[in-house]
């Protein structure tokens, strides 16, 4: 089974996948990774990475291209992305698609404790960073993120520890016939 998580930044997808990965013993492929390192490899800031990302569709087509190979390859996997279910669709690849959503306020001061920034520097890193985004997705793929109908299952993390979000990602794997 092929499970997609997604979500805006701050909304849990990384600690989900991980829980979840230890749960179920699937590997778990975290590409925010992947955007960060080739964000280091340049020098550049999440946010100028973004902005130079506007500008080189190649940046976004060698990831989501990395998606869809990497779901090709293997069932038993779980796929963290902003777009992995938006491509699950639209290469015709099964997959059980999860979207964590948190309100602007919690997801910033997540962001804020892990980034180690402050509240206000997260807010506008993180404003920049999904209105890029956002652009992106349009631009490039026709994708409103804004669209929640894949997906499968949709959960509000805001009051809910990690615990919780898996328990409840658990109970809908195993009402789509997964377990």
């Amino acid at each position: 089974m092929r499970i997609t998580i997604s979500g805006p930044p701050g909304s849990g997808k990384t600690t989900a996948c991980k829980a979840l990965s230890e749960r179920l013993g699937y590997e778990a492929v975290v590409f925010g990774r992947i955007f960060r390192s080739m964000a280091a490899e340049r020098n550049l800031s999440l946010v100028e990475f973004g902005a130079l990302a506007e500008s080189d569709p190649s940046i976004d087509q060698l990831i989501d291209s990395t998606i869809v190979e990497t779901a090709r390859g293997r069932e038993d996997i779980i796929l963290e992305s902003r777009l992995s279910a938006y491509m699950m669709v639209r290469n015709s690849i099964p997959a059980f698609k999860i979207y964590l959503h948190a309100s602007p306020e919690v997801r910033v001061s997540r962001i804020g404790v892990r980034e180690g920034e402050s509240v206000e520097a997260a807010q506008e890193a993180t404003k920049l960073r999904e209105a890029s985004e956002a652009k992106r997705y349009k631009m490039y793929y026709g994708i409103d993120i804004g669209d929640l109908s894949v997906y499968d299952l949709v959960v509000d993390t805001d009051h809910l520890d990690p615990d919780q979000v898996i328990q409840t990602i658990m109970k809908g794997l195993e009402g789509y016939g997964c377990s």
